[in-house]
């Protein structure tokens, strides 16, 4: 579940630097009143630790992701 909700951030985040280098348009901070703004920041920072846990699924087993997903459905 967390995986699911860091992947989505990090798409926000990806989909608002999309916006910044193709139209030079900051959505967050367009949104949250600019860059410097409270929540403009804290959407940065979340942006930010979701990049750093999503790093997480380069490395992990896929196979053994895959047996224990299989394994709670049939429970």
């Amino acid at each position: 579940m967390l995986d699911k909700i860091a992947l989505t951030i990090l798409i926000i985040g990806g989909i608002n630097w999309g916006s910044v280098g193709i139209f030079q348009f900051d959505l967050v901070a367009w949104i949250f009143g600019g860059q410097t703004g409270i929540i403009s920041r804290v959407i940065y920072v979340l942006v930010g630790l979701a990049a750093i846990w999503c790093i997480s699924l380069l490395f992990r087993d896929s196979r053994n992701t895959v047996m224990e997903n299989s394994s709670s459905v049939r429970d």
